[in-house]
């Protein structure tokens, strides 16, 4: 995550903040010494990593309370995609909508940015009346983010594969899943990889990647909504950007979804509800298998809900 909330954060003095490199937890010295220039004199760093060993993340705090992150990317196509994702999309977002990149190290995967004000959604208690201001302004962002990416070129064909890709995924996962799918389940999942072949044309850019409440932040003083965490950033349908939503918040709470495409601007197309619906059977067993590898019980049971959801409604 660019900007996430760790429930037990470690401060460390800056000054002491260097280790051996092999510890993904505690800033690297090389790293400190980089970031110094940038932002000045640090009085704390603290890790705001999530608790698994690629994620790498660290607060640098100044003495006046001024806030800078500074994450080292998972792999170095993370890295390229979230730095073309600050150095051209996300200038389009508008002031504080986003963080904003100060420095890239490209020798170690490094970037560092401002702070973004405000809390992540998802540990914000709403109102109902601050929950559809949180998800039209996701969706004006999130709009605003596609128009800014066009997928031109390689991108474009990029783009048009990702169907197919995540079809092949889908192969892959129903057979990882084993036992864990009902034959109902199971049926759903590969008639759903089937569908997403022939669903045809629709619109395509760069997306967010990761586009869900624990990636958006939410300034209740200022009632704005800021975007983080860009490394999924890539070429793809436009609507691939709106399954998490769509197999989450959007059950959950009737008028989300309106909310959402009225900031977004247009309603899906006929092609895309299809898509929609058929990505969020593949998602949901991608999440499955992660519930239960993690023994993560709501992550597998928000998996099982959307494929009993989908298998009661039917078949589009």
């Amino acid at each position: 995550m660019t900007q996430p909330s760790h429930p037990n954060p470690r401060h460390v003095p800056a000054a002491n903040a260097g280790c051996a490199k092999g510890d993904p937890k505690t800033l690297p010295a090389v790293l400190l010494a980089w970031a110094v220039p940038h932002v000045g004199r640090t009085a704390t760093v603290t890790d705001a990593s999530h608790p698994r060993t690629s994620s790498q993340v660290w607060q640098l705090e100044r003495d006046n309370g001024t806030r800078f992150y500074l994450k080292v990317s998972p792999s170095g196509a993370a890295f390229a995609r979230e730095r073309l994702a600050y150095r051209t999309a996300v200038p389009a977002l508008g002031h504080h909508r986003a963080p904003q990149l100060i420095g890239s190290h490209p020798g170690e995967l490094a970037l560092l940015f401002t702070a973004a004000p405000g809390e992540p959604v998802k540990t914000v208690p709403l109102s109902a009346d601050e929950q559809r201001a949180v998800y039209e302004q996701a969706g004006a962002l999130t709009a605003h983010l596609h128009q800014a990416g066009e997928a031109t070129g390689d991108r474009y064909e990029e783009a048009v594969g990702s169907f197919e890709r995540a079809a092949g995924r889908a192969q892959e996962d129903v057979a990882r899943a084993g036992k864990l799918l009902r034959p109902d389940e199971r049926d759903l999942v590969l008639e759903s990889a089937d569908g997403l072949l022939r669903v045809g044309e629709v619109p395509v850019c760069l997306i967010h990647g990761d586009n869900r409440p624990r990636n958006w932040l939410w300034s209740r003083q200022d009632s704005r909504l800021a975007l983080i965490d860009f490394e999924g950033y890539r070429p793809a349908p436009a609507v691939e950007d709106l399954v998490h939503l769509a197999a989450g918040a959007w059950s959950d709470a009737l008028g989300l979804r309106d909310a959402f495409l009225h900031g977004f601007g247009r309603p899906l197309t006929g092609r895309e509800e299809v898509a929609l619906r058929y990505l969020a059977a593949l998602d949901a067993v991608s999440g499955l298998i992660r519930g239960q590898g993690s023994d993560d019980d709501f992550l597998t049971a928000r998996a099982r809900r959307t494929l009993n959801l989908l298998i009661q409604e039917g078949h589009p």
